[in-house]
């Protein structure tokens, strides 16, 4: 670890100097880390946290039954065996990084309760200034660094999206968003309304359901679903010929990565067949006509997130009688509940709102380059993971349709290849740049509506980055291409404009 003593402001403050500044220690976070500490051995890194603990989602979101919506065996990271159910909770997740954090001797890297609250470019001095606040002293300290790795994920942690429907004030229970779950809250003999038909609303309702005097799933439009067991058949053979774990944990993986990319094939060429085996699944626990009236999507699969539902627990809740859906669109909240275009108004003690989230770029950080504020919707991304006219920076962004770890571990890669190419080359400054020949390049949306559009990103996708029309100014969403091409991208593409 290095440091500097530098003068700031006409005060003495210490400023603290590091190869590489990571921003947060969640899943991404703790992967850099690792990749940083085995691939670039001697270099110095510093990981700043807001919150006061590692794990990100993990840690941040207290919601009852909070779960993975993918397997573990993906999810987690390539260099580490899991060894649990596929689908895992948020305390077994934690513990999973606890391991790989103190089997690494990462934890003395992270410095907890540091807000970034700016950060700067100064293309004279080569290096990213950071200045954050501790939260626990309220001190502003500042950090410089080489390179700079946003690992803060996309969305905002502090608070969840909540639409602004008519009457809010005017409804007497307690609206809940769980993103920031009352800790307090106790819904024993309350009747529960959740909001909401996605991954947070499939394992909150079953979490729930039985516990409350009744949970009723509103929802304007039905989501795709996939019942299934929480085990893994291939994984327990392994086990019983008594396979080393790291051996089952490879060829697990492999063989989902194989069968997710064949399903994200046929839901493109063959929609009509997929949609009908999604249905079918969901069919098998409720019935033919509640599937038709509550469980099927307008949209082609795959254009949004399809939940696991773990032992089909969600469908089990409605069969028991203890959950029940609506699918209908709010008019208004009222007194007593929330009243529906059909008229009908369904009452609520508890109102939970699993309505999404507010899209985040680059944490919400005030940033600039050479004293210039920085707007990332003017920029072009390279690949998803940088971006013209910002040096010395790399951004995680995960797969839609994938475990978002998957690219975790194929940007530690990029990133360590390239910080080990610019040290060879002796240079101090990489900023992605467009060619001659892309200069008239069609740029539009990050993401393709047509191809997913979730809501967060209809309500924020303008503040991202454009994509371009080639597949360097893009960012595919397609690990079963990215996994070739991530490790055999040229860094001596003229793309890349290296300097000191």
């Amino acid at each position: 670890m290095s440091a500097t003593q530098t003068l700031s402001r006409g005060a003495a403050t210490k400023t603290e100097h590091f190869d590489v500044l990571v921003v947060g220690a969640g899943i991404s976070g703790i992967g850099a880390a690792y990749h940083l500490k085995t691939q670039t051995p001697g270099t110095s890194y510093v990981i700043l946290e807001t919150q006061e603990t590692f794990g990100g989602t993990w840690s941040t979101h207290k919601y009852p039954g909070i779960r993975s919506d993918s397997d573990l065996y993906t999810f987690g990271y390539r260099f580490k065996p899991w060894v649990n159910a596929p689908i895992a909770s948020a305390e077994e997740i934690l513990k999973y990084m606890g391991e790989v954090i103190e089997e690494n001797d990462i934890g003395r890297h992270i410095r907890y309760r540091h807000k970034i609250v700016k950060t700067a470019w100064s293309s004279l001095d080569n290096t990213w200034t950071v200045e954050a606040v501790r939260l626990d002293t309220d001190e502003t300290v500042t950090f410089t660094c080489n390179f700079l790795w946003m690992c803060q994920g996309y969305y905002r942690h502090d608070v969840g999206y909540t639409p602004d429907w008519e009457g809010l004030e005017d409804f007497k229970g307690r609206i809940v968003h769980p993103q920031n779950w009352p800790q307090d809250l106790d819904l024993t003999g309350k009747k529960v309304l959740l909001i909401g038909s996605g991954a947070t609303a499939a394992t909150l309702v079953p979490a729930i359901a039985g516990k409350c005097a009744h949970v009723t799933m509103l929802q304007r439009s039905p989501t795709y679903f996939i019942p299934g067991r929480n085990a893994n058949e291939l994984a327990d053979i392994l086990r019983q010929l008594e396979i080393d774990e790291t051996w089952i944990h490879e060829i697990v993986r492999r063989k989902i990565l194989f069968d997710g990319g064949e399903f994200t094939r046929r839901s493109f060429e063959e929609p009509e067949t997929v949609r009908n085996e999604l249905l079918s699944g969901v069919r098998a626990f409720l019935g033919d006509e509640a599937v038709q009236e509550h469980f099927t999507p307008k949209y082609r699969p795959w254009s949004q997130r399809i939940a696991f539902v773990p032992e089909g627990d969600l469908f089990k809740a409605v069969i028991d009688g203890h959950a029940s859906v609506v699918t209908d669109e709010i008019d208004r909240f009222v007194p007593e509940g929330v009243k529906l275009k059909s008229g009908k108004v369904i009452e609520a003690d508890v109102v939970i709102t699993a309505t999404g989230f507010h899209l985040s770029v680059l944490g919400d950080i005030e940033m600039t380059v050479d004293g210039k504020p920085l707007d990332m919707s003017k920029t072009v991304t390279y690949r998803g993971m940088m971006f013209t006219g910002v040096p010395n920076l790399v951004w995680v962004f995960g797969y839609f349709r994938a475990s978002w770890t998957l690219r975790v571990d194929l940007l530690g890669d990029f990133v360590c290849r390239l910080l080990g190419h610019m040290k060879k080359k002796g240079v101090k400054r990489v900023t992605p740049e467009l060619r001659p020949e892309d200069k008239d390049m069609t740029l539009g949306p990050r993401m393709d509506p047509e191809d997913f559009n979730p809501g967060y990103l209809q309500r924020g996708g303008h503040l991202l980055p454009k994509a371009g029309n080639k597949p360097e100014w893009r960012h595919s969403q397609d690990y079963w291409r990215e996994k070739d091409e991530l490790p055999k991208i040229d860094l001596d593409d003229p793309i890349f404009r290296y300097g000191n």
